[in-house]
């Protein structure tokens, strides 16, 4: 089977697509630093997420020998935070594709399985969130829920599910009119019997590959939250939550507007490598499994 998908043509084109491996690659190299933030940098408190503190000053300290990415201002370790912020970035980009599917499949497959009024009820719902800038309401539903990285969740995913929705809408479209679920529905077959078994399995693939391909835009939009101090609370190891902290050291000091640089620039490197890892990569799947290129 190994050696069937390794000479397949889908493997080889990929392959051969340098980004593709050089998205991948950033993707494996978080995700092992991830995996071994508690070995990396290890906690110093019950909560693994809760960065360590290495004094009270606000002046920020620049990299030096025992602190090698120095710190923020309140002297919060900034290699703690960037190491345990990839934790952090999976765990928001896993809560929001998770509850984004499954608000997409519920009310994409009703809509597309049922069609007539239920159909345009809930794509006319869609319509009126995909009528706000997503960020705008993002930043709505988080104010009105409060800070905390689940609530930001919850905010990002409120405005992520109708993409998902309406894509697996028209694949049930498609799906529906098939030889095999008009058969099933000849013999008696129940709905829900009918969508389990035939409909979803032939419809929900492509969901779940744009789904976790958008990882990279939903951390992005988290960190944003945090930046404006609706997504994870001060001290929480949560890179957009370190850039807010940079905010009053981006001018430097005393005439030297690289003073503080790493306060910014660290933080800001591991948010651009991450998304560009995950862009890289589904741009990739999408020149890849494209027909047209075939």
């Amino acid at each position: 089977m190994f050696e069937n998908i390794k000479n397949s043509r889908t493997f080889k084109r990929f392959r051969k697509n340098k980004t593709s491996i050089f998205g991948i690659g950033i993707i494996l190299f978080f995700a092992l630093v991830a995996i071994l933030a508690p070995f990396i940098s290890k906690p110093v408190s019950n909560n693994p997420y809760q960065i360590p503190q290495h004094g009270y000053s606000l002046e920020p300290r620049p990299p030096d020998s025992s602190l090698i990415f120095g710190t923020t201002e309140q002297q919060y370790d900034l290699f703690y935070g960037i190491v345990w912020g990839a934790r952090t970035a999976f765990k928001i980009g896993a809560m929001v594709v998770a509850a984004s599917l499954i608000a997409g499949i519920i009310l994409g497959g009703i809509a597309g399985f049922y069609g007539g009024w239920v159909d345009e009820i809930i794509m006319r719902f869609t319509d009126i969130v995909f009528a706000f800038p997503g960020i705008v309401l993002a930043v709505v539903i988080a104010a009105m829920l409060g800070p905390g990285i689940e609530k930001a969740a919850v905010a990002i995913a409120a405005v992520s599910w109708p993409s998902y929705a309406r894509l697996l809408r028209g694949d049930v479209l498609t799906v529906k009119r098939l030889d095999f679920v008009l058969a099933s529905k000849s013999f008696g077959a129940g709905d829900f019997w009918i969508f389990r078994k035939h409909i979803l399995p032939n419809s929900i693939f492509p969901v779940i590959i744009v789904a976790s391909l958008d990882i990279g835009s939903i951390v992005l939009t988290a960190a944003a939250l945090s930046f404006l101090g609706l997504g994870s609370p001060a001290g929480y190891a949560d890179w957009g939550q370190l850039i807010a902290m940079s905010r009053n050291w981006i001018l430097g000091s005393g005439g030297n507007p690289f003073a503080y640089w790493h306060t910014l620039f660290i933080p800001g490197a591991a948010i651009f490598l991450f998304v560009l890892g995950w862009n890289l990569t589904g741009d990739a799947f999408r020149d890849v499994l494209d027909p047209r290129q075939q």
